[in-house]
């Protein structure tokens, strides 16, 4: 005898089946009609700051309802990215990703980070490249690389190098320098930055490695000198100066920091792929360029699918630059 539960099966799973994208869309209107929030792991007033609240202006104005940068510094900016990690996956609440630092972070701190880089977000975009520089004190009397090199290798150990801390990019970076310049410097770790730079100028440290934004903040002052762009070409706010492989200086990573913008990881395609395009329109923006120009960043526009490999990649390089290096926390 004919059975009519079949059917009444197979009509459900397409009614389901029809339905998803439905709620993936209703998903998509709802985060539309909330304010949208851009969480950035650091204090106000770092470059990373600095474009979250330009993509905040920009998105606003693009979407017409408001997008606020909502500022939850702390460990090493792992506060922030476990509070969206946990957060409601709409696409209302977004990290401002500073995708190279967390995935050496990653390598450094285990699960202590409180979340997966790969596993827990959803990866929207990435949204911009900001090279490292190597700058040095004018007092020190050095013009080039290549002088400076000669320096090091004059004194060995005699030399000081400031990092921004144990495990950061800048730490990496000046460790992969002395194994490329067979030089021996001391490294010194600083709580950030600014105090690094500062006894830089005063000479106490003869060189450095920071973003490219904070060098261009530095220069201004007639105080430092930029020797070499650690990325793989040169910077358009810094042209004449040219980069590390340029001069003959090959290292085993360029130390460029790679900003993106990320989700919860149930956060629904669709919404992910409305994001990755009203973010694309943003960047294509020549006033947006301009600012991220100012700060030194490549901006960069990508599809969701190509940001999500590009962080992959990065966590597998800096994964085998710390085991060359032997930089434990």
């Amino acid at each position: 005898m004919f059975s009519a539960t079949p059917s009444i099966s197979r009509r459900r799973l397409l009614l389901a089946a029809a339905a998803a994208p439905l709620a993936a869309h209703a998903g998509l209107a709802q985060a539309q009609g909330k304010e949208t929030t851009i969480i950035v792991g650091y204090p106000p007033g770092g470059s990373l700051d600095a474009m979250a609240r330009v993509l905040a202006q920009r998105l606003g104005a693009l979407r017409g309802q408001p997008v606020i940068v909502d500022n939850k510094p702390g460990f090493s900016g792992n506060i922030g990215a476990q509070f969206v990690a946990k957060s409601r996956p709409d696409g209302s609440t977004l990290l401002m990703t500073a995708l190279t630092t967390y995935a050496i972070n990653q390598k450094l701190m285990g699960a202590s980070m409180g979340y997966d880089l790969l596993k827990d977000f959803q990866h929207v975009a990435i949204v911009g490249y900001l090279p490292n520089v190597l700058i040095v004190p004018t007092v020190l009397g050095v013009d080039t690389l290549q002088d400076f090199i000669k320096a090091a290798k004059a004194r060995p150990g005699g030399l000081s190098i400031a990092t921004t801390g144990n495990g950061s990019l800048e730490h990496i970076a000046g460790e992969m320098f002395k194994r490329a310049t067979s030089t021996d410097m001391l490294a010194v770790p600083y709580k950030g930055s600014t105090p690094g730079v500062t006894d830089l100028i005063g000479g106490q440290i003869q060189a450095m490695f920071v973003n490219t934004t904070t060098a261009i903040n530095n220069l201004k002052t007639g105080r430092i000198k930029a020797l070499a762009i650690a990325g793989p070409s040169r910077v358009a706010a810094l042209p004449g100066v040219p980069t590390l492989a340029e001069q003959g200086v090959k290292m085993s990573n360029d130390v460029v920091s790679i900003f993106g913008i990320a989700a919860p990881a149930a956060t629904p395609a669709p919404v992910v792929e409305k994001l990755n395009a009203d973010l694309n329109a943003v960047l294509r923006e020549p006033e947006v360029n301009a600012r991220f120009s100012g700060l030194g960043v490549e901006v960069v526009t990508e599809s969701a699918a190509h940001a999500r490999e590009r962080i992959a990649r990065e966590v597998a390089t800096w994964d085998k630059v710390i085991r060359e290096t032997g930089i434990a926390l």
